[in-house]
């Protein structure tokens, strides 16, 4: 006899299978339908339109920092001219200072030389006569041939001491108004000089401070850019902001790459001899390793501290007044202003370059417009004060692109 549980189970499975072979089979028609060409063609257009995002986003990211390195530029160049003024200042005023010197000097010779004036016309007065007249009246009345030419003596004497006195007279006359109109003048040129130095300082600061803002506003515009960018995406900001990162990192590597190669192909067509050390400016040692040594040592001490406009130390620095104190170490006397840096310096090419050579950069490819100057340390590296808002760092050589002119102090 079969067991009552085991006859359930039995009669429990085949109702189960009795169900599974009533139910209708499935239906081809229940599988996912496939992608129409509608559909395919929206996903293609939204592909191209997020791609097309992507790449006007770009594009505006590298305009902002297209747009803050120009602003960067043009505010280095107020602070340069900044510092040219006041070195022009420096100059008209130890000119104004020279000039009234040398103009007191020729006063007083003028009043010596009216004194002796007034003394030989007291003379002819007392006399009745000049006294060339009044010495040939001795002669007639002298005593024998000896005490007659001694008066002829006298007459001579008289005569040539009368046209000294009036000569004199009238060229430190003349001496002295050329010397008192001079040091006039220099006194102007001083007093243009400066008003020339407030309008530069008063430029610089309206730049400078254009500058910030834009260092503001571009910072803001590059957050929205990349928060754009990883929507279009589907990513992060974060990983957006990392990968542009590494795109500015690429775009600047094969910019200095082609930098150096500009560098290198204008070094060949130069072809000249290396350069000799340059001569000493004045109250300079000529050039020597262990100066070179100092000077790059000074600007080593330096990294970090802030860039300051027209700033000489100790607690910042810009550009050229950098490189005037580490060169100072290392005896030479450089002036606080880049274009003059360079004309005080020897041009050398880039494969002639030695550490402690300056680098100089300038928007027209003319010496006297050069706005920024480095100091070369080698391995094509530099240390600079790049401008308002950053620190003293060492940097590549080419960060700026190549640069128009090198020189050995």
């Amino acid at each position: 006899m079969v067991p009552r549980r085991l006859l359930t189970a039995v009669l429990l499975t085949l109702t189960a299978l009795a169900g599974l072979l009533a139910a209708p089979a499935p239906s081809l028609a229940d599988d996912p339908p496939h992608p129409s060409t509608d559909t395919i063609a929206g996903a293609r257009a939204e592909a191209d339109r997020r791609a097309a995002a992507v790449g006007a986003i770009e594009a505006r990211l590298t305009g902002a920092r297209n747009e803050l390195e120009q602003a960067g530029r043009i505010a280095e160049q107020a602070v340069e001219a900044y510092d040219g003024a006041q070195v022009k200042l420096a100059k008209a005023r130890a000119a104004a200072t020279d000039a009234g010197n040398r103009a007191a000097a020729a006063e007083a010779a003028r009043a010596a030389a009216a004194e002796d004036a007034a003394g030989l016309a007291a003379a002819s007065y007392r006399l009745g006569t000049s006294p060339e007249l009044a010495a040939l009246n001795d002669l007639l009345n002298a005593q024998g041939p000896h005490e007659a030419t001694e008066q002829a003596a006298a007459v001579g004497a008289a005569g040539r001491s009368t046209r000294q006195i009036l000569d004199a007279a009238t060229a430190t006359a003349k001496a002295a108004t050329e010397a008192v109109g001079a040091a006039r003048a220099a006194t102007d040129q001083a007093q243009r000089a400066a008003t020339a130095v407030d309008q530069a300082r008063k430029r610089a600061q309206s730049r400078l401070a254009v500058q910030q803002g834009q260092v503001t506003e571009l910072g803001k515009r590059r957050e929205r850019l990349l928060a754009e960018l990883a929507a279009a995406r589907d990513t992060t900001v974060d990983l957006e902001r990392q990968r542009q990162s590494a795109v500015e990192a690429i775009a600047a590597q094969q910019a200095e790459a082609a930098a150096k190669a500009a560098a290198q192909a204008a070094a060949e067509a130069a072809a000249r001899p290396s350069v000799a050390p340059a001569p000493p400016v004045d109250g300079s040692a000529p050039w020597s390793q262990a100066g070179a040594q100092a000077a790059l040592d000074f600007a080593r001490g330096k990294l970090g501290l802030p860039y300051i406009w027209g700033g000489e130390g100790p607690d910042g620095y810009d550009c050229s007044g950098l490189t005037m104190l580490a060169w100072r170490q290392g005896g030479k006397q450089l002036t606080h202003f880049a274009a003059d840096q360079y004309a005080e310096s020897t041009p050398v090419t880039y494969d002639q370059l030695r550490p402690g050579d300056l680098v100089f950069w300038t928007q027209t490819g003319r010496a006297a417009d050069i706005h920024h100057v480095a100091l070369y340390i080698g391995d094509d590296q530099i240390i600079e004060a790049p401008r308002t808002g950053t620190a003293i760092k060492q940097a590549s050589l080419w960060i700026m692109g190549t640069p128009d002119f090198y020189a050995r102090p």
